[in-house]
């Protein structure tokens, strides 16, 4: 995910997308602690999508 597609999303849509994020990130974070997860780099993929939807949502709040 490129910052670039996220910024133009509503706030609405930004919500949305965090909150799918958190559930695919601690399903992941269960899978790796059990052993299922094929790439654990994904943890780190998705905590930085979901930092990049977080600085997202702060600038439309700030405006």
């Amino acid at each position: 995910m490129v910052y670039s597609d996220i910024k133009d999303l509503s706030v609405a849509e930004l919500k949305k997308k965090k909150a799918s994020l958190v559930q695919d990130l601690f399903d992941a974070r269960v899978k790796n602690q059990i052993g299922q997860l094929s790439n654990p780099l994904e943890i780190r993929k998705m905590r930085k999508d979901l930092a990049r939807v977080n600085t997202a949502m702060v600038q439309k709040v700030a405006r």
